[in-house]
Order: C-alpha cells, then structure tokens, then sequence
C-alpha cells in the first residue's frame, strides 16, 4: 500500500500518540508527562503518515515564539514527535514528512523551524544546522568551593512549594529570557513543563524542591533540584540534582549555587543541561573537579532567509550577499543581501555578485550566533568570495552570550 503523509484526522490522535511512543522506545509514559504533552500539542499542528487507515508515521509543531541576537522573539515553528514505525523504515517516509512539515511552517509565514535531535546525524540533510551546545556538569561539591561575587551575602534564600511558587519563579524566568538567544517564550500550558515531577525524572532521588532567593522582600531568582541520599562505609555522599535555575544578578546566581553545594549530607552536585558559558565556570575553585562535557543542543532551519535574517539584528554593522543552496527547500536557493546593524535589518533577494557561499544548513547553524562562520569556512562549509566579508559577516553574527535551550519540546 503507498503512504500518505496529511494533517492528522483528529479522532486518530490517540493512535497517533501511541505511534510516538513505540518509535520511542514502546513504554508508556508516566501518566503525569502524558497529560501535560496531550494539554500543549494541538492536534491540527500534527501531521501523520498514513498506510490506509493505520499511523506509520508522525512529526507536529508547538508554535512557540524563540528569543533571537537582539532580544526580540520570532515565530518559531518547534518540530517534535518524528517518527518512523520500524516497519517502515528506508522508503523516504521521513523525508516526505520533513518536506510537508516545512512546506505548513513556511504556509503559516513563520520563517524558523527548530528541532532537538534523538540522532543528530539525521537532519543535516533537511537544512538543520547545529545553532547551540549545552553542558553538563558533576561537581564534586566536597572539593570545590563557590566564590560567590560580592552582594551575595544580602541574599535570603527560603524553601518553598514548588507549585505555591510557580508564578514567581515564572516571572523570574520571564526576565531572563530575553537576555539570551535560543530560548522560549513559554506560551500557555508550557507554564506546567517545568513542573513536571514524574518518579522516573528524579533518578532515585526526592520529590521537587524549590529555594527562593530574595532582597528587600522581592524573589530575583530560584532554583530546582532533587536530592538523593547516598551513604557507603564512609558516611554520607549524597547527590543534588539541578532541574533549573535563575537569577536576576551575579550575586543572586552566586548565593544559589553556593547553596546547591553546601547542601548537607551531599557531595555530589549534577546539572543537565547549561549554556556553555555559564558564569558557574567562573565561580567554582576547581573547574576539573566539575565533569564538564558539551554536546548538541538546539538545531535551527531557516524556512524563509529573508524573514529569518531579517528578524534579528546585529553585533556590528553589515552589507553582505549571501549565495544560498538550499536542495531541499527550493524557494531559499539564490542570492541575498543582508543589510543590518544593532537597530535592525533587512535581508532581502538580490541579482549583486556573492560575497560568501553557503549552504542553508550552515547559515541555521550561525543565525543565533553561537557558531562562528569563520570556523565553518575552516571546515570547508563556507567559501569567501570577496576578501574580508567572511569576517565582516562573522563579526555580526557573534553575540555577547552564547545561545542556549534551557529545556525540551
């Protein structure tokens, strides 16, 4: 039977649901995480593959605005739920999907499509380029010291109930957001994700624990963690777990993080997921004994380059034309003038000769400044076709502070 790939029959969802959760792995999701993913997908945003009547394949997207280089928020259409049923595998059910998905996000004028990839070597080949890292960390908090920056020590920190302190740790969150790109403006619903608790999330340890910092009265940050008793012949060595965390100042973001490692009983301090310049690398007395690793984080698909290039604005001034390939997405291909600065700027198309060459996946790749296209062009991925464009252009893409995803989707 051929396979067709359309908008989802909405009175199919729960069989489409239970299609992602095979390709997943096939175990039912904790009952808390399920109910909160059938709140915030929307079933006309998801797409199935059909083989008759039977779901073989699924994708949808969460329209969530993204924060871009400059502080503003861009219409972001976030892919997630892709799948295959393994019975279906290498007949292009996948490319058919990406092809559509890409084809409703560009019919609904959004110009960003995002991504976090289960096998990142997959979506290069639909114009994803890797735009963000994300470090993880396992702190022997026995050993190392956090020097915490001055003002620190006016800071209350007080627990309080994770749910009872939503609302101000969203305001919180809400003020940080802007201040790096990559992140997410959390639209209704999304509230909930970092609430989340399931058994299977602590790794063993306790429910959900929040700590609020205060001064003069006000909450200027948060965290939370889990912590998880461990003991040998030796006594106690414990481990804290860091769900997220956020602060309004250096010495609010200190105070935190010297609490998270003078938990008593605890000698262990783990963090998932940090944006690889997180200040935390400047305030520990002992950066080897913190396990630092980095891995992929946040893939970016520029669906329109002039909207998308257009929507951002620029560390220094630029006037470059870019010969864009796009095999994939068609409608890219060609030639463009970005033309921009730290107020704005306007990408549109050109007939003006090229001034660096690269594919749509490599200019997804720096659009939110984490990459450098200096370092791609080393790698062969970028051609300079007008000497000192390649570094005007690299220049102006670069940002302050590194991109980052604080969570999933």
């Amino acid at each position: 039977m051929t396979v067709d790939v359309r908008a989802l029959d909405p009175a199919d969802f729960d069989q489409w649901y239970g299609a992602v959760e095979r390709v997943f792995g096939a175990v039912p999701e904790d009952a808390e995480l399920e109910e909160f993913w059938r709140t915030v997908i929307d079933p006309a945003r998801c797409l199935a593959a059909y083989e008759g009547s039977a779901v073989v394949g699924t994708t949808q997207t969460f329209a969530l605005p993204m924060s871009v280089p400059g502080g503003g928020f861009v219409p972001t259409g976030a892919v997630s739920a892709v799948g295959v049923a393994a019975t279906h595998r290498r007949r292009g059910i996948l490319t058919s999907m990406i092809r559509k998905q890409l084809e409703v996000v560009r019919e609904e004028g959004v110009p960003l499509a995002v991504l976090t990839a289960s096998e990142p070597g997959i979506y290069g080949r639909f114009g994803f380029g890797l735009a963000t890292q994300q470090m993880s960390l396992e702190i022997d908090s026995s050993r190392v010291r956090v020097e915490v920056p001055e003002g620190a020590e006016d800071v209350t920190l007080r627990y309080a109930s994770p749910a009872e302190a939503a609302s101000v740790c969203e305001a919180v969150y809400g003020r940080a957001v802007g201040t790096r790109a990559g992140m997410f403006l959390r639209t209704p619903g999304w509230e909930g994700h970092p609430l989340l608790d399931p058994v299977g999330m602590r790794d063993g340890g306790s429910p959900a624990q929040c700590v609020l910092a205060s001064r003069g009265g006000e909450v200027v940050g948060y965290v939370r963690f889990h912590t998880k008793p461990v003991w040998d012949a030796a006594g106690p060595k414990g481990v804290v777990t860091l769900r997220d965390i956020n602060a309004d100042s250096p010495a609010v973001y200190g105070a935190l993080w010297r609490f998270l490692c003078d938990i008593d009983l605890m000698s262990t301090v783990k963090a998932g997921n940090r944006p690889v310049d997180d200040p935390l690398l400047h305030l520990v007395s002992d950066v080897r004994r913190c396990g630092v690793r980095v891995r992929d984080g946040l893939y970016v698909r520029l669906v329109d380059v002039g909207a998308g290039l257009s929507s951002r604005s620029y560390s220094s001034p630029v006037d470059v034309v870019f010969d864009v390939s796009d095999s994939f997405c068609g409608w890219n291909a060609g030639r463009w003038r970005l033309s921009g600065d730290g107020k704005g700027a306007v990408c549109s198309r050109t007939a003006d000769v090229a001034d660096v060459s690269l594919s749509v996946r490599d200019l997804g790749a720096v659009f939110l400044g984490g990459v450098s296209l200096s370092a791609l062009a080393s790698a062969g991925r970028v051609r300079e076709l007008r000497e000192g464009a390649l570094t005007e252009a690299t220049t102006a893409f670069a940002t302050p502070v590194a991109p980052w995803l604080p969570h999933g989707f």
